[in-house]
């Protein structure tokens, strides 16, 4: 697994990196247990807190079971569906219950205005 992931970053630093984030080590169609730990990656772009836009830059918002990513220049929702990560964390633990879930990881300016689908990535996974 570590040496995948090493070949991984290395294919992105060769080929370069556009914008866009990622699961690390969470793939589409995994089954997982809970609690799960969930990191997050961005390539192409900074992660800065929230509290002011700063271009280039910007912060993880995870929506879990909630419909799919968030258009370009609207703000995402802050409810139990949609956690926010304003202090710049790459991190989270989540409590899932057995079963499907969907997970959107949204890449957002400092104001929580999302950057669209192309900083955006949806997976499904099973939660044992």
């Amino acid at each position: 697994m570590k040496r995948l992931l090493f070949l991984s970053l290395m294919t992105l630093l060769l080929a370069g990196c556009s914008d866009s984030v990622y699961f690390k080590g969470l793939d589409d169609g995994d089954t997982v247990s809970t609690p799960l730990t969930v990191k997050m990656g961005v390539c192409g772009m900074d992660v800065q807190a929230a509290g002011e836009e700063i271009e280039g830059t910007g912060h993880h918002h995870l929506i879990i079971d909630s419909g799919g990513c968030i258009p370009a220049g609207e703000t995402v929702p802050k409810d139990e569906n949609h956690k926010h990560f304003g202090k710049g964390q790459t991190e989270a633990v989540l409590n899932l219950t057995p079963g499907e879930h969907t997970l959107v990881l949204q890449f957002a300016n400092g104001l929580h205005a999302s950057y669209g689908e192309s900083m955006c990535k949806l997976i499904h996974v099973h939660v044992e």
